[in-house]
């Protein structure tokens, strides 16, 4: 695009100032068609007429081209020469019409429309912005041959880099694999100190719990020999209905006799096997407040009404309900760690707590402890490493592969955002990642797409950069951005639009995509014509 405006400056400042004769309206390209004195044929091949039916404004011709200066043909056309500047057609309906469209006038020969030659002043003001193109072309890519240096150079680097943490990657490996070795031999007389700590500490627990129970089998042996004959009878053990062997609420003197196997008193070594089938019911009268571990059987059970919620006001729910959730609760929290009845677990937790907490380990096991955990702790750090590493050798990898352009002239852009920000929003695009926005004052950043593709056309492929996969739009698609890469001295983000819902465009200047100038001399082989 720039070689073409620059082609035309150059054939504009080059131009030369002698007029070629040839009929009103038609390019000297075509000259060669038009021979004063010799019969004329149509462009298109249709006819043959006498060359002085050439512009007498009269249509001979099907295509037009017997009439380049009138308007005689509605399919025409009139070639403006708009010495000075640009040369051009218009329709040759707009030939005499009394606007000017030639800005040397050519058009309105014959209207009587005062025209000016506004054609050297519009040449100069293109003339000027052209060399103002030209001037940031050449600078462009100056910086562009800089930053293709500097790419070379540092994918340079990068493979060095990376031969470097290839090769460190395979002494961590061995290292690892000598410290996960080392770790596990410690982790060994570790773990069988640890078990054989835990074992002394169940066994010391078991013992606790053996002397608590002895003790509470005598005080209730004790409390159940009313007479204090030192004999416990089936009457002195019915006086506790929570020990009904079927709970069917009726505790009967043979059901009594059954838990005393079958006699009809026990003294207190015979009473041992008696407490082991009552102790998970037994309630001390001490302490007649503690939870019966009862459950009323079903048929016992009173109906509950269809209506019950409407039995009580709103802040007169009974007590006893609030107490079943509590349970509930801590039924679901028991299941998770015990697996085992609500009361029992209870019970265990009670005498946990009794017994006190394990008593911290020997110096010799402590030891082996602290020895194994530096072991774990050496081998973390270094699993850790060898994983940097291998994050390093990826990037690496991705960098050296991936496609910067054909010399790697945008490798400069990797890893940098540049923003652009408007009334509402700020805009921010990091090359080969993503583009989002963000609103001035305040809210969320919205991802306008990821890196997708280079989306330019065949022959200039790295001109435009496509984001896709953006955050979806509200029943429609998901967001997506098209970067239009043009020639600058600055790397700057120049605009946004958004020429369809959810597809925007963003314009961004580099030097990287700027095209070397073309050579001057080369360049000045054209004429204008006159």
């Amino acid at each position: 695009m720039f070689g073409q405006c620059f082609l035309l400056l150059l054939v504009v400042v080059g131009a030369s100032s002698v007029e070629v004769q040839r009929p009103r309206g038609v390019p000297l390209s075509k000259r060669q068609f038009y021979e004063e004195g010799k019969p004329f044929t149509c462009l298109d091949g249709s006819r043959t007429i006498p060359f002085d039916r050439v512009n007498d404004d009269y249509c001979d011709c099907q295509d037009g081209s017997d009439e380049p200066g009138t308007a005689a043909c509605p399919n025409g056309s009139f070639h403006c020469t708009n010495a000075g500047f640009r040369p051009g057609f218009i329709p040759s309906s707009r030939i005499n019409d009394g606007i000017c469209d030639c800005c040397d006038a050519t058009d309105e020969y014959n209207s009587g429309a005062a025209c000016q030659n506004t054609c050297r002043e519009l040449g100069r003001k293109e003339r000027e912005s052209l060399q103002k193109m030209a001037e940031i072309a050449k600078e462009g890519f100056l910086l562009k041959q800089q930053l293709i240096h500097e790419a070379k150079t540092g994918i340079e680097e990068k493979q060095t880099k990376l031969a470097e943490v290839q090769s460190s990657k395979k002494d961590l490996e061995t290292k690892v694999e000598a410290l996960r070795t080392v770790k596990e031999t410690m982790e060994q007389p570790e773990k069988e100190a640890k078990e054989r700590h835990l074992k002394a500490w169940e066994e010391q627990k078991a013992e606790i719990r053996k002397e608590k129970d002895k003790a509470r089998m005598v005080e209730v042996f004790i409390e159940l020999d009313d007479d204090a004959d030192g004999l416990v009878s089936v009457a002195e053990l019915m006086s506790h209905s929570e020990l009904d062997p079927d709970s069917d609420g009726t505790f009967s003197d043979v059901e009594a006799q059954g838990l005393l196997g079958g006699v009809d008193k026990v003294d207190t070594a015979a009473f041992e096997s008696v407490w082991n089938n009552i102790k998970d019911k037994y309630v001390l009268e001490s302490n007649p407040d503690t939870p019966v571990p009862l459950e009323t059987p079903p048929e016992e059970r009173e109906p509950v009404p269809d209506n019950d919620s409407d039995q009580y006001a709103e802040d007169e729910v009974p007590e006893e309900d609030e107490e079943d959730e509590e349970e509930d609760e801590d039924d679901d929290s028991d299941d998770g760690d015990y697996k085992v009845p609500p009361t029992t677990g209870t019970q265990e937790k009670k005498d946990d707590d009794d017994e006190g907490t394990m008593p911290p380990y020997d110096q010799e096991t402590q030891t082996l402890i602290d020895a194994a955990q530096k072991a774990r702790d050496e081998f973390d750090e270094a699993e850790k490493a060898l994983r940097e590493v291998d994050d390093q050798i990826k990037n690496l990898e991705k960098e050296i592969s991936f496609d910067f352009g054909p010399s790697a002239e945008f490798a400069y852009l990797y890893s940098q955002c540049y923003e652009l920000s408007t009334s509402e929003y700020i805009y921010r695009l990091c090359p080969f990642n993503r583009v989002s926005q963000k609103p001035k004052y305040g809210g969320s950043e919205t991802n306008l797409g990821t890196w997708g593709k280079w989306a330019g056309p065949e022959d200039d492929v790295h001109s435009v950069m496509k984001y896709e996969h953006g955050t979806g739009c509200w029943q429609g698609p998901n967001r997506s951005t098209t970067v239009k890469l043009t020639c600058g001295k600055e790397t700057v983000v120049t605009s946004t639009s958004e020429p369809s819902r959810c597809e925007y465009l963003m314009e961004f200047t580099t030097p990287a995509i700027c095209k070397e100038p073309p050579v001057v001399d080369s360049m000045l082989h054209g004429h204008e014509e006159l």
